[in-house]
């Protein structure tokens, strides 16, 4: 069995109740503490950096990230074992997960991907490193992504953005296009495995899927839940829509020799720009969710 990668980089939201003994423990353990700006604190000690910001987010990162959250932030911080024992945290009954990637990003295409784990799959999929793809660079997701479709079956659609804002302006509601694009994907691998146990991510009131279902007459039992990519089935359908996602973008700015960044920040405002004077503004209509007010930024920035 193949020893599992741990990622050098844990991403988690912590109550800020909390920030005080973590600091405390910080110190005591020869960290160095700054106070960058959006933070509660930032610590750092070799091979080990440890932020919290100003929302409660975490961030540690370093190659002695593994150990660290493991030994220390899960059992006296978390409280919780979804990064060092992701199994204890999935239904092990077979069944399908569903997750997207690029709802956020204004370049590229919004990615749905479902995966159907079988009871003796959940342990190999561990076993390989499977987990929330959030935590992962896109080097180890490509990887991970290879060995996933090999392991199970799985399903992906890719909206890219031509048909995104075609839907959209249909839908005029990104929820109920991201409801459109889970129930199809669960659509897709009910018809290939007969499974009708569904987890999937939350990301809207419950009703919002249930209906994208019924209108496909689709029974299943559905389960949403916030941050199911705990769940290892979810988990594996989270790598799969990112390495969709990040692959599109990739070929996409090779093919106008042009950087896309992810996301919606001031630096995608810059290429988007770049865009329109290489290649023009209907370009840059084709391969953009049109939704985002970071088009009406662009525009402005071409005019002045």
């Amino acid at each position: 069995m193949t020893t599992p990668q741990t990622p050098n980089i844990f991403v988690s939201t912590i109550d800020l109740q909390l920030a005080d003994k973590l600091l405390t423990d910080l110190k005591a353990k020869d960290f160095e503490i700054a106070k960058p700006p959006y933070t509660v604190f930032s610590a750092k000690k070799k091979g080990l950096s440890c932020t919290l910001y100003d929302s409660g987010k975490l961030v540690v990162q370093g190659k002695e990230c593994a150990e660290f959250v493991e030994f220390y932030l899960e059992p006296e911080i978390l409280k919780s074992f979804t990064f060092s024992h992701p199994l204890a945290h999935s239904d092990l009954t077979p069944h399908i997960g569903i997750d997207e990637s690029g709802k956020g990003d204004f370049f590229g295409p919004l990615c749905v991907a479902g995966v159907y784990v079988k009871e003796n799959q959940f342990a190999i999929l561990q076993s390989i490193g499977v987990r929330d793809s959030k935590t992962l660079s896109d080097a180890k997701i490509r990887k991970l992504a290879t060995e996933i479709k090999k392991t199970c079956h799985y399903h992906i659609v890719k909206i890219n953005p031509q048909k995104y804002n075609e839907i959209y302006d249909s839908f005029k509601n990104l929820n109920r296009l991201l409801a459109w694009g889970h129930a199809t994907t669960i659509e897709q691998l009910v018809e290939q495995t007969g499974c009708q146990q569904v987890i999937i991510d939350q990301f809207a009131d419950e009703w919002v899927v249930e209906t994208a279902l019924k209108r496909k007459k689709l029974t299943v039992k559905l389960t949403q839940r916030h941050r199911a990519e705990e769940d290892m089935a979810v988990a594996a359908a989270s790598i799969l829509a990112r390495d969709t996602f990040v692959t599109a973008l990739e070929k996409l700015s090779e093919e106008l020799g042009i950087v896309l960044p992810k996301g919606a920040s001031q630096l995608v405002q810059k290429a988007g720009a770049a865009v329109i004077r290489k290649w023009g503004k209907d370009k840059l209509l084709e391969i953009c969710k049109k939704h985002f007010k970071t088009l009406d930024a662009i525009l402005g920035r071409g005019q002045q």
